[in-house]
């Protein structure tokens, strides 16, 4: 730390990183000290429209040798981030990751056995599980709003196409993933944040409509949860439609539909869905996520030498199940077992 603030290097310059960049800027404990990216003129792009004080470059190595930079943020294409990150933690940085983090299980593994190894604090950007949404969602359900939880359905449907930004390295297998670990991962954490169990068992089905993505772009599974807890998740790139992120949540005393609430138990009165007057996960676009309060967690794990609930170490299930997903699939649908 430098003038009592944490040195963040950002490296990876693409659109979420201008998002990254703006909220690290709010953050009074932190100092953004470089912008690299594989071309350095998409970094000095990223320093200049945002006003940054700072050297654009495009060397890794030289960001990990930095001794400002106490935090990288890794936001470059889905094949490069574990590696980064596992590089990141042997040099005893921080790290903020995108996801997906990695894009077979040795990777994820590794990443999460680097991380533990290093002792350093990490957040990888599940960033719904800061909306205004998924906070109520949350207290509702620790509340006993719907009583006890026993079906949980948590859907991500982008229609992503030839205008996609990234789709030189999201179309192909080798560098995208899969569409699970590509977007739906969103919608798998989400349920894995809601319910609150692990997950023993997964199936799934998928087909590839248009043909856009080497991998199938529509993918349904059901997951069976320790507890017996029932739940389901899909990811459909080929809809065409405005981005929707469906939450379904079942209980013994009510339901929980995105932002509407049926609660005998809370509002005994009730004779119509209530609605929650909240920010919705509502928009692809990633200045309206929120990555300030995904980047204060990070800061104040740091600086108060705690975990964040959303670091490397549990991440690394979220990728599981993706994977898992991914297996089931490619066997035909057969039920796969967890933990792989």
């Amino acid at each position: 730390m430098e003038n009592g603030k944490l040195g963040v290097a950002i490296h990876g310059a693409g659109n979420v990183a201008h998002a990254h960049a703006a909220s690290w800027m709010k953050n009074p404990n932190v100092e953004i000290v470089s912008v690299s990216s594989r071309r350095r003129e998409t970094a000095q792009r990223l320093i200049d429209d945002l006003g940054l004080d700072c050297p654009a470059g495009d060397d890794f190595d030289a960001v990990l040798a930095d001794p400002r930079a106490d935090v990288v943020n890794l936001s470059g294409p889905n094949h490069v981030h574990a590696a980064q990150g596992i590089a990141a933690a042997e040099a005893g940085k921080h790290i903020l990751i995108e996801k997906p983090m990695a894009i077979t299980m040795e990777e994820n593994r590794a990443l999460r056995d680097a991380v533990e190894k290093a002792g350093v604090r990490s957040i990888v950007s599940f960033v719904l599980r800061w909306n205004p949404l998924f906070e109520n969602i949350k207290s509702l359900l620790a509340s006993g709003a719907i009583g006890e939880l026993f079906y949980a359905e948590v859907d991500y449907w982008h229609g992503i196409g030839p205008w996609y930004h990234g789709q030189a390295w999201a179309v192909p297998s080798k560098t995208g993933g899969s569409s699970m670990l590509l977007a739906g991962c969103h919608g798998v954490d989400a349920l894995r944040w809601f319910v609150g169990d692990e997950v023993v068992e997964v199936a799934a089905v998928s087909n590839n409509k248009l043909g856009f993505f080497e991998y199938d772009a529509n993918v349904a599974a059901v997951v069976k949860f320790r507890s017996g807890i029932i739940g389901k998740t899909s990811v459909l790139l080929d809809c065409q439609m405005p981005y929707s992120f469906n939450i379904d949540l079942v209980g013994t005393e009510g339901t929980l539909r995105d932002d509407r609430l049926w609660s005998k138990k809370l509002l005994p009165g009730q004779t119509d869905w209530a609605t929650l007057p909240t920010v919705l996960p509502n928009s692809g676009d990633v200045h309206h996520h929120p990555f300030d309060a995904e980047i204060n967690d990070l800061v104040d794990s740091i600086l108060q030498g705690r975990e964040s609930h959303c670091n490397v170490a549990d991440a690394y299930k979220t990728h599981e199940l993706c994977m898992a997903i991914d297996r089931s699939i490619a066997e035909g649908g057969r039920p796969v077992k967890l933990p792989l």
